[in-house]
């Protein structure tokens, strides 16, 4: 896809709210795995670097981060119809040494890595505000039908000694089911917004910056083409 293309893409309204639901549902879980796993082999890396173990791990780290990366990009794209373009510069032509340098002068390593440290806590806040407007939105919605399942057959707010309402009929439960539709409304609102807001911090972190994409253009621009060789 050319940039012109991915600038559309990026330029986008909010995305639908179905994909916004699964992706940030997904990235709690995804979050704590990934976190788990990067301090565990950089800690393991780093403490063993001093007999040389390490640096085999380090450097499944990097590659490891790289690939997930990719799918991350996938992953917002498929969900939330974001595309964001590969940041990476082609690697030399050369040996390993030569190309493990570029890969760790590439800044874009280091901000895969910051992306998937910084998943763990997003997907927390993240998490935590979906379930508590979608529970509470729906929760009260259902009112006039589930206050009936409840103790006593009624519903005390927010303690049951303490009671500063209470619904026991369906009369009285309509005015907070109208509150409820409301607040289903904001929460369909919220979730979009939240996906929206990651999906622009994913194209910040894992797309390229201006800088790169340049320096990426003029690289395509060298690749000679097939009239060129023949020639």
């Amino acid at each position: 896809m050319s940039s012109l293309a991915a600038e559309r893409e990026l330029s986008r309204s909010d995305p639908s709210f179905g994909g916004s639901l699964v992706y940030l549902l997904m990235n709690l879980p995804m979050g704590v795995l990934a976190f788990a796993l990067l301090v565990s082999f950089i800690s393991a890396g780093v403490g063993t670097a001093v007999v040389w173990i390490g640096l085999p791990i380090l450097a499944l780290v990097i590659l490891t981060v790289r690939g997930a990366a990719r799918m991350e990009r996938a992953r917002v794209y498929a969900l939330l119809d974001r595309y964001i373009d590969l940041p990476y510069l082609p690697l030399p032509a050369a040996g390993q040494s030569v190309r493990w340098k570029a890969r760790l002068k590439d800044g874009s390593t280091w901000r895969d890595l910051g992306y998937f440290f910084l998943l763990f806590p997003l997907g927390i806040i993240e998490f935590v505000l979906v379930t508590v407007f979608w529970s509470t939105s729906l929760g009260l919605a259902g009112l006039p039908i589930c206050y009936r399942f409840l103790p006593g057959g009624e519903y005390r707010f927010p303690t049951w000694e303490n009671a500063w309402f209470t619904v026991d009929s369906t009369v009285s439960a309509l005015p907070w089911a109208a509150l409820g539709v409301l607040c289903i409304a904001l929460s369909v609102a919220l979730t979009k917004a939240l996906a929206g807001m990651h999906a622009r911090l994913a194209a910040a972190l894992l797309g390229p910056t201006h800088a790169q994409r340049r320096r990426l253009e003029d690289s395509w621009g060298e690749v000679p083409t097939m009239s060129t060789v023949r020639g």
